[in-house]
């Protein structure tokens, strides 16, 4: 019997060193900087207002220019809602032909590390930052593409444009005055909002 009670007694004891020194080994330090971390986070959120969805904005194609082949151009969107909403990132396109259907495409992000392509719009060659946006405020975003055919492929004719901030989000549709048409795959260097 007291070979069972100095058995639980240092069971106990193990017990007791065990948590603690678990207590004493830098939790409470590692507990305050992620709720620090976490608060301030939640915090800056709170404070820059919700994530954008396109259904808050209009969409403007603006005319691109030309030469050696590549047309550039850019898409204005305007938030029509009220309060303020914080996005980052690039957009993501779907080409449609005059009757709805989804044209092939290759978008590109830039800059990255194969991207090719420099816009004449120097913040459209930025890295992406996050914008804050309130009722009736911009954002831009820049788009280029090849219009020369390579070999007996043709190229897409979209007459308009879907722009999602997120997969399979709602979409903004964006009509341009003439046909884009990219060619090589549909390929199509897109910047950063900015």
């Amino acid at each position: 019997m007291r070979r069972g009670l100095i058995s639980v007694a240092i069971f106990i004891a193990f017990i007791a060193v065990y948590t603690i020194g678990r207590h004493g080994f830098g939790t409470t330090t590692t507990t305050t900087t992620t709720t620090t971390t976490t608060t301030t986070a939640a915090t800056s959120t709170t404070l820059a207002g919700r994530v954008c969805k396109a259904n808050d904005f209009s969409g403007a194609y603006n005319e691109g220019q030309g030469a050696a082949g590549t047309i550039e151009a850019s898409v204005t969107l305007t938030k029509s809602t009220a309060g303020s909403c914080t996005l980052k990132g690039w957009p993501l396109m779907t080409l449609q032909d005059r009757l709805g259907a989804v044209l092939a495409s290759n978008l590109v992000d830039v800059p990255s590390s194969a991207n090719g392509h420099q816009f004449t719009i120097t913040k459209a060659n930025a890295a992406p930052t996050t914008l804050t946006l309130n009722q009736n405020a911009t954002t831009n975003f820049s788009l280029a593409y090849s219009d020369v055919p390579t070999g007996a492929t043709a190229c897409e004719s979209a007459v308009t444009l879907s722009v999602q901030f997120t997969t399979n989000g709602a979409a903004i549709t964006v009509t341009p005055p003439y046909a884009v048409q990219p060619c090589n795959g549909g390929q199509i260097w897109v910047s950063p909002f900015y």
